[in-house]
């Protein structure tokens, strides 16, 4: 008999599971009808990767033995009836890791060029000479030593910027990072820093790790770029440092809710770049993410090894 597995999608549905269909019976379907359609299923593809509705459906999940998520981060889908369980959870990592490297070096050099500036003056018809910033030399500090911030560690290096990176637990000699410091001692590491890059996963050690202490250690001038969680930065204590010019800026793809209301005042903060959530959907991006998926469901019904197993208590892949 045919293994089954469920789609769950939001009516955008994937590309290229013609071989997954070979070889599995293939149900779709929304957050609405899932307790229906994984009853009895052998494994779930999340490609609605934000959707709550696994926890909901869970009770109907006892014949689930593997969910992929088309995402990196998992805090979404990580309940604790599910991280008790057997099921084994992958992702997508790999798909992001370029992509995100890139916008924050467009971030970076947005504002070190005072391109916002350029565009407002040029708008109204303003010949302003100004100088700007080199960021050769600058100090940007990445805080999550994953793949994705070894990949934007590795950009940033490459165009002559100094790198160290925050994570679990301190080391020397890391091979991107150079420095990796502890996520406990960042109030004690920031001073140095020009850009603080935050891009780690969302777990209960890291939720609400930028706040205002950590804000208030960094030196003058310096900015913030989150294209981690939106749960990772105090967004008040963001909003006091800016408003007092202590931080000069910072480029926001992530929040604490998303979509941002229309009355949060981070849309009229001065120096604020605000994006919505789309720092690694590059051009291809879905179907990388469904290639992604159908290598991994190859090796799941050969009954080989998975890759990017999440460890579930971790949050990420270890």
């Amino acid at each position: 008999m045919a293994p089954t597995l469920v789609v769950l999608h939001a009516g955008d549905l994937p590309d290229g599971l013609e071989s997954v269909e070979e070889v599995a019976v293939v149900r779709y379907a929304t957050a609405d009808t899932l307790a229906d359609a994984v009853d009895g299923a052998d494994a779930l593809l999340l490609w609605d990767f934000f959707s709550p509705a696994v926890r909901s459906a869970w009770p109907r999940c006892g014949s689930l033995k593997w969910i992929h998520i088309a995402a990196a981060g998992v805090d979404s889908l990580m309940f604790d009836e599910l991280v008790e369980s057997d099921v084994v959870v992958t992702n997508s990592r790999g798909v992001f890791d370029r992509p995100i490297a890139e916008f924050v070096l467009a971030q970076i050099l947005a504002f070190a060029k005072d391109s916002e500036r350029s565009r407002a003056l040029q708008h109204s018809k303003i010949w302003q000479h100004r100088e700007t910033e080199r960021i050769d030399g600058a100090h940007a500090m990445i805080v999550g030593t994953g793949a994705i911030g070894r990949a934007i560690a590795t950009l940033l290096s490459a165009v002559g910027m100094s790198v160290s990176g925050v994570g679990r637990t301190a080391r020397e000699g890391d091979r991107d990072f150079g420095t990796v410091y502890a996520s406990d001692d960042l109030a004690d590491q920031v001073a140095r820093v020009d850009y603080l890059v935050l891009v780690a996963p969302l777990t209960e050690q890291t939720r609400g790790l930028v706040d205002d202490s950590v804000l208030a250690a960094m030196k003058p001038g310096a900015r913030v770029i989150n294209v981690g969680r939106g749960e990772l930065l105090d967004t008040e204590a963001l909003l006091k440092h800016l408003g007092t010019g202590h931080i000069a800026g910072a480029a926001l793809d992530v929040f604490e809710t998303e979509p941002l209301s229309a009355d949060h005042p981070l849309w009229t903060t001065e120096n604020v770049i605000l994006t919505p959530h789309m720092s690694g959907d590059a051009s291809g991006w879905k179907q990388q993410l469904a290639k992604v998926f159908a290598d991994n469901a190859r090796r799941y019904f050969r009954g080989e090894p998975l890759i990017n197993v999440v460890d579930k208590k971790l949050g990420f892949v270890a």
